[in-house]
C-alpha cells in the first residue's frame, strides 16, 4: 500500500511542482552554474543508487556528510533551498523510480562507515531509503550514527499507513531542520 502512496503522490508532485522545478533549475544556473546535484548514496540492500537534488553547496565542494561540510560552502540560494526543503523535491524522482520511498531512512554515503555498520546491525538496509522519517523530523542527522541507525530500526519496526502520513504531514509543516553543517 505505502508503495502506491509513493509513486502516486511523488508523480503528482512532480506535476504540481513542475513550476517551482523549473524556477530554482533556472535560478540555479545563475547561483553555481550546476543546479542540479547527484550522488551515489547507499539504497536498499546496500545498493548504490543515484541521490537527484537541488545543488545547495558551492560546486567545489567536497562529497561527504553535510554535517561534515562547512557552512561557508552553502550558497545563499541553498540556504533559502535548505530552509524550505525545495531542495528535496527532485528526490521525488527517485521515488518514481524506486530507488526510494517518501518515508524511511535517509540514505547515506558509502563512506559513512560507522553508519552503514550500525545500520547493517540492525537491518536498516532491508528497505528502501527515504526523503523524510522519524530521525528527520526530531532532528537527528547523521552526525549521531548510533542514535541515528537505532531511530531508524524503530521507524521501520512501527511504519504503518498513519505513521507515513504523519511522517509526511511533520516534514511538509515544518518539522525538522535539515542536515546540520559545521559553522563557519
Amino acid at each position: 500500500m505505502i508503495k502506491f502512496f509513493d509513486v502516486l503522490f511523488s508523480f503528482a508532485g512532480l506535476l504540481v511542482f513542475f513550476p517551482v522545478l523549473l524556477l530554482v533549475t533556472i535560478i540555479g544556473y545563475f547561483d553555481t552554474g550546476s543546479p542540479i546535484f547527484i550522488q551515489t548514496r547507499v539504497g536498499k540492500n546496500q545498493k548504490p543508487f543515484k541521490l537527484i537534488k537541488f545543488r545547495t553547496m558551492s560546486v567545489e565542494t567536497k562529497s561527504v556528510a553535510s554535517h561534515l561540510a562547512s557552512n561557508a560552502s552553502i550558497t545563499k540560494l541553498g540556504s533559502f533551498l535548505r530552509k524550505t526543503k525545495i531542495d528535496e523535491l527532485p528526490q521525488l524522482i527517485n521515488v518514481v523510480k524506486g530507488d526510494m520511498s517518501l518515508v524511511g531512512p535517509r540514505p547515506n554515503l558509502f563512506n559513512q562507515e560507522e553508519l552503514i555498520k550500525a545500520r547493517d546491525a540492525l537491518g536498516v538496509y532491508d528497505v528502501l531509503p527515504g526523503i523524510t522519517g522519524l530521525a528527520q523530523v526530531q532532528n537527528i542527522d547523521m552526525s549521531t550514527p548510533t542514535l541515528l541507525a537505532k531511530t531508524d530500526k524503530q521507524m521501520i519496526d512501527s511504519l504503518t499507513v498513519k505513521n507515513y502520513f504523519k511522517f509526511i504531514m511533520m516534514t511538509v509543516t515544518g518539522s525538522g531542520s535539515g542536515d546540520a553543517v559545521k559553522p563557519k
